[in-house]
């Protein structure tokens, strides 16, 4: 394992690399750290040369003045621009990090060779998050922000020093960029695998969850009806999929196809 840290926009960004094998750049998303997905990241070193990292103001990396889409972005810019890779990698992305991940695709076609998106960077037909739902976002912002202040006081590896407005004004914010991203996906042809809870609201049949549910798989089903190529998977399961179901979702990984040829272009 190499670990080093990547200086830009007034923070400090940690990297880990290992692993032998094609090159894998695996992006975490709002509210977790390469720590969180470890697990994970150590499954694909198997036959991966992985590269893992922290977003600004989430585990070891340092705060910012600015948290936005546009800003984490440029975290996952710096960091590809920094790697000496011996070829194009697959870019894996987990929630917030799919968005990422298609965006850095769509403006730098030659830079990946396929994109797998983990439970994120959904073209949602519709906002995730209405006016009848912010007061219970706004709840849980608060009570993930008061979850990591023991973290905070340690300084950990898992830590997040987002406050809980932070993280409300970036949920919407990705509402806001997941309305337009089908348009992101029509410049993409590298293979692109997605892999989805059926629950990422939770299993309840009362309050926000059925409709969040719903609305989830008909955003990937708007998409495939779109660009037919992409290939998608569904774990029964809840938004902590890449956690809870770490070995399952690295066998996709591992086995799935990610040639063009295979994908049927």
């Amino acid at each position: 394992m190499r670990h080093f840290t990547v200086q830009h926009d007034g923070v400090t960004i940690p990297v880990s690399r290992g692993g032998r094998g094609r090159p894998l750049v695996l992006c975490p998303g709002l509210n977790s750290t390469q720590a969180d997905l470890r697990e994970l990241a150590g499954l694909l070193r198997r036959d991966h040369d992985v590269v893992t990292f922290d977003l600004r103001g989430h585990g070891l990396a340092s705060a910012a003045e600015r948290y936005s889409f546009d800003a984490f972005l440029s975290d996952l810019v710096a960091v590809l621009a920094e790697l000496d890779l011996p070829s194009a990698p697959v870019l894996v992305g987990y929630s917030l990090g799919a968005d990422l991940a298609v965006h850095y695709a769509a403006e730098r076609p030659d830079a990946v060779a396929g994109l797998v998106l983990i439970d994120g960077a959904n073209p949602l037909p519709e906002p995730f998050i209405t006016e009848a739902d912010l007061a219970e976002f706004r709840a849980m912002a608060d009570d993930l922000a008061t979850r990591r202040e023991g973290e905070q006081a340690r300084g950990a590896a898992r830590q997040v020093l987002l406050t809980a407005q932070n993280i409300l004004d970036l949920n919407l914010e990705i509402d806001v960029v997941r309305s337009a991203i089908l348009g992101l996906y029509r410049k993409i042809e590298h293979p692109i695998l997605m892999i989805m809870s059926t629950s990422i609201a939770g299993t309840g049949n009362e309050g926000r969850a059925p409709r969040h549910n719903q609305l989830w798989r008909s955003g990937i089903e708007r998409l495939v009806r779109e660009r037919p190529y992409v290939s998608t998977f569904w774990l029964d399961t809840d938004h902590r999929l890449v956690f809870t179901h770490a070995s399952e979702v690295a066998e996709i990984i591992r086995s799935a196809p990610l040639s063009r040829q295979q994908f049927g272009h």
